[in-house]
């Protein structure tokens, strides 16, 4: 499908001083696509230059609109010497090649230099045209439509869901490929954004084609990453669920609280045509543990699933996951990527065996991710098994029901997916399995740990809140096998402490179910960092949990006393948070149920048969006191010190509640104030000798104190809670003892109708006085706005906006950003950098998404935010990639605009914050 690109250049305006003589510039633009380049007449001495120039035409194929970028750069004209660069912008041409996208894009764009950051602005104007094509072999994916959000968009309904698509593209790193060794920083950093661009261009074009051969239009839950593997070259990765979409009318409901991306494997056939669906998260738990194979070059060191159970009297049931150690080779043919897809091919595997072996037939909530230094790489994969329900499946319904061929009806959607989904007289477990308190019909875990969102039908008790499990290990400096087989080892048992710390905390809160979890193992070259992250809530489903039980192994050691307090302490926590969280579970009694089903006798016999064979039989049944107490044993003084970390856990001030899910377990009467910060860290460890226990406290006060300091800007609008919590945690490569980056993506949402513009505490500058002595700081942080035509661009992590109704997707946003200094001390030290940086990555984002025509940017994530730095030469440089979906987003009381964002006064702004 050959079409036509056409560009204008209209203007520009606050462009930074590069004649010192006049205080003036002499700028130009060079318009460039392909290898076609255009260029603008020079407009002399003037800061707001009006170029105004004809419109600049590119002859081209889609395809090459799908993988290049539309790169137009500013310049400062010079008669005798080679021309300055201003700066550049990239603009992404794919939202334009949609049936139902914009047809033009227009608007002020920033103009970004990777040394002093943004230096003005331009006014661009770009259309496409394009014709048609009866080639069957085009390798366009042209009209295919991408979704970052993990649900159904509000305004399609899905009419098929196909299953996982990925893709991966891989290339020699720009910034390791200068012959002469002697690296020119904007040179570096100008190639590496664009071969970034291209190369993620080229595949969403692939990862279209793929939606195509499969029947397709549309990718929900697109996720695409960026592997920096240094010297080795430059990966980039993309997964998603390829869907067929269907546009929803003005007055239909929208589809939510579907988990992308999804694996589908043998799903069950069912009479009629194929159905809508709505994934049956439920808990799967691992094979037995083994250990680490010896490690090889391209090989796995640790291909083993590492959802350990905590072996104690109550079983969990964790989600699958499985991780694997890689040695890093060299990158030597681009078009050749076999070896990474091996990779991850192992790794997906294993996830799909854990779920067979399950009775499962798909994977819903499914993540990758990556963690390298030097020349390993950890590769991670979780997600949730489930059973796909089909059969009670229509066209335009998406009940939540577990499949079982006993019965003839589904099961309660408040309940079903609770329900395990195999058979309890052939677990490749033992386990404790309790008769649903809902139903009363099927069994269901002590304990459920997901990927995924708690379902809006799911029955709960009180609130949620967030729970954390953080971690650090210290390793031995080595290289190669013998640093990837060091890493290997300590894996296991990180994420079997990691599971215990979330079983403990979660016990503690007198809750049974975690979801949202997110698990990431984080290396460096002399420490591993864990942090696990859920939502806890009480399920009405589940059994309730039990108390926590204090067992002393050694009574020789510790006093019988001592441990009596420790109890103590842990009963009163215990009923506190009961009484903190609104835990109140309705009687067994006042439901008209009776009392549980007991368990019969034979099936406790079939259990232990099972594992008779297994050494580890006596822990799995290990119990102290009451049976239906989770047990801690005290075997150490390391055991007594977890303990007390695990009690001083404090909870949130009061009025303030946290979740790293969508929705808030418990509170649902939302207002539209809405905000959105991003917070970096960076710590530098002043003790070479630490120890785990001393790096342990370091890590849990950063991630505290870094909580905390959200609950003090925020104060004063109470009552609050801080949904979609993000946290990931770095270990940089070049220094040992430094933790690198420490950034959640926050949204801050009123529990109660407030004033929000007098509540609002980083209020957003729409636009400033060309008077102004501070124009050049204000174009950079706000100057995305034409001050004759104010547009909003409201930004959030959620997949929906408080208050609002999109009506339309204009395309995702997928953005990559080099920022570098070698005046570090100058902008304010780490600190400073960081967060003039994260704002003008949030003022490009809005000018790209007004400039498309929308007001908002939903599922918004900083997935790559990479720091490094040289505090002896005052460098620095940072990596940020960002993505979301632009659309267009209506207030629910004015639902005759499709253009207003409502009242203005109820615009969210930003806030970046950095500190050391």
């Amino acid at each position: 499908m050959p079409g036509k690109l056409k560009a204008k250049i209209v203007a520009g305006r606050h462009l930074p001083v590069m004649d010192r003589a006049s205080d003036l510039t002499d700028a130009f633009v060079e318009v460039k696509f392909g290898n076609t380049t255009f260029k603008t007449d020079v407009c002399p001495k003037s800061l707001n230059p009006q170029w105004n120039s004809e419109w600049f035409k590119f002859e081209v194929d889609d395809e090459d609109l799908q993988d290049e970028p539309l790169q137009i750069t500013v310049l400062d004209h010079d008669t005798y010497s080679a021309n300055d660069a201003i700066g550049k912008v990239y603009i992404d041409i794919d939202p334009l090649l949609y049936s139902e996208a914009a047809s033009v894009i227009s608007g002020w764009f920033p103009i970004y230099d990777t040394i002093h950051g943004i230096r003005g602005e331009i006014n661009v104007i770009v259309k496409v045209e394009l014709f048609n094509d009866l080639n069957r072999f085009r390798q366009s994916s042209c009209g295919v439509k991408f979704f970052c959000t993990t649900c159904i968009p509000q305004c399609y309904r899905a009419t098929l869901v196909h299953g996982f698509v990925e893709e991966l593209v891989v290339n020699e790193d720009p910034e390791y490929q200068w012959i002469d060794r002697i690296r020119t920083p904007r040179a570096s950093n100008e190639a590496r954004q664009r071969l970034i661009s291209l190369m993620s261009g080229e595949l969403q074009r692939k990862i279209g084609l793929k939606v195509l051969e499969m029947g397709g239009n549309a990718v929900v839950g697109y996720l695409q990453c960026f592997d920096l593997e240094g010297e080795s070259g430059l990966v980039v990765r993309a997964i998603g669920t390829a869907c067929t979409l269907d546009k929803l009318s003005s007055g239909s409901a929208p589809n939510t609280n579907t988990h992308m991306p999804v694996f589908v494997e043998d799903l069950p056939s069912s009479s009629g045509p194929p159905t809508p669906f709505r994934a049956l998260p439920t808990s799967s738990s691992p094979p037995p543990f083994s250990p680490s194979k010896p490690c090889s070059r391209q090989s796995s060191s640790s291909d083993t699933d590492l959802s350990l159970t905590p072996k104690t009297g109550k079983n969990t049931w964790p989600l699958v996951s499985a991780r694997s150690v890689k040695l890093l080779d060299r990158i030597h043919n681009p078009d050749e990527p076999e070896t990474r897809d091996a990779w991850w091919e192992e790794i997906r595997q294993e996830i799909k065996s854990h779920a067979r072996a399950l009775g499962c037939h798909a994977v819903v909530g499914y993540s990758e991710s990556t963690s390298i230094c030097e020349e390993v790489c950890i590769l991670s994969a979780s997600g949730t098994a489930a059973i796909l329900n089909p059969r009670y499946m229509r066209e335009g319904c998406l009940d939540i029901g577990c499949t079982d061929h006993r019965f003839e009806e589904p099961s309660p959607p408040n309940c079903g997916f609770c329900h395990i989904p195999y058979d309890e007289l052939n677990m490749p477990f033992p386990a404790q399995l309790t008769y649903c308190y809902h139903c009363r019909r099927q069994k269901v875990p002590d304990v459920l740990f997901t990927t995924i969102d708690l379902p809006s039908e799911a029955a709960v008790a009180g609130k949620g809140c967030l729970i954390q499990a953080r971690l650090c290990r210290l390793k031995k400096k080595a290289q190669g096998e013998a640093n990837a087989t060091a890493i290997s080892n300590l894996l296991p048992f990180m994420e079997y402490e990691l599971h215990t710390q979330l079983m403990n905390k979660l016990k503690l809160r007198s809750m049974n179910a975690l979801f949202g979890l997110h698990i990431q193992i984080s290396v460096g070259e002399n420490m591993l960092l864990g942090l696990a992250s859920a939502t806890g809530v009480y399920l009405t489903a589940l059994p309730a949990p039990g108390g926590i039980q204090i067992a002393g192994k050694t009574p020789g050691d510790l006093s019988s006393e001592h441990i009596s307090s420790i109890q103590k302490r842990i009963n009163d926590t215990i009923a506190a948070n009961k009484e903190l969280y609104q835990i109140n579970p309705p009687e067994l009694a006042e439901e008209g149920v009776g009392s549980p089903i007991p368990e019969p006798r034979h099936r406790s016999r079939l259990f232990r048969s099972h594992s008779e064979s297994s050494d580890e039989l006596s822990e799995l049944d290990l119990s102290h006191g009451k049976k239906d107490a989770f047990v801690l044993e005290i075997d150490d003084t390391d055991a007594v010190e977890d303990i007390h970390s695990l009690l001083i856990d404090a909870p949130p001030p009061s009025g303030f509640y946290s979740c790293n899910t969508e929705n808030m377990p418990g509170i649902s009467n939302w207002t539209s104030g809405v905000q959105m910060f991003t917070s970096v860290r960076v710590l530098r460890l002043s003790n070479a000798n630490l120890t785990n226990q001393g790096l342990n406290k370091i890590f849990t006060d950063l991630c505290e104190n870094l909580l905390k300091s959200f609950y003090f800007k925020l104060r004063s609008m109470i009552p609050c809670c801080l949904c979609h919590l993000n946290f990931t945690v770095a270990v940089p490569e070049e220094e040992l003892i430094q933790v690198r980056q420490f950034r959640p993506s926050l949204i801050c949402q009123a529990a109660r109708a407030v004033n929000v513009e007098d509540q609002l505490q980083f209020p957003l500058e729409l636009c400033a006085d060309s008077s102004s002595s501070n124009i050049q700081t204000a174009s950079k942080i706000s100057g995305i706005f034409n001050c004759s035509s104010v547009t909003v661009v409201k930004m959030t992590p959620l997949s929906f906006l408080p208050g609002t109704r999109i009506i339309k997707y204009l395309g995702i946003i997928n953005m990559f950003f080099i920022r570098e200094t070698t005046s570090l001390r100058e902008e304010g030290g780490v600190s400073g950098f960081l967060h003039s940086f994260i704002a003008e990555v949030f003022a490009m984002v809005r000018a790209h998404v007004a400039a498309l025509g929308g007001n908002a940017v939903v599922s918004y994530s900083m997935k790559e935010c990479v720091f490094m730095e040289n505090p002896n030469k005052n460098q620095a440089q940072c990596l940020i990639n960002v993505s979301g979906d632009a659309v267009i987003c209506i207030s629910e009381t004015d639902q005759e605009s499709s253009t207003s964002t409502g009242n203005t006064g109820q615009t969210g702004g930003s806030e970046t914050d950095g500190a050391t």
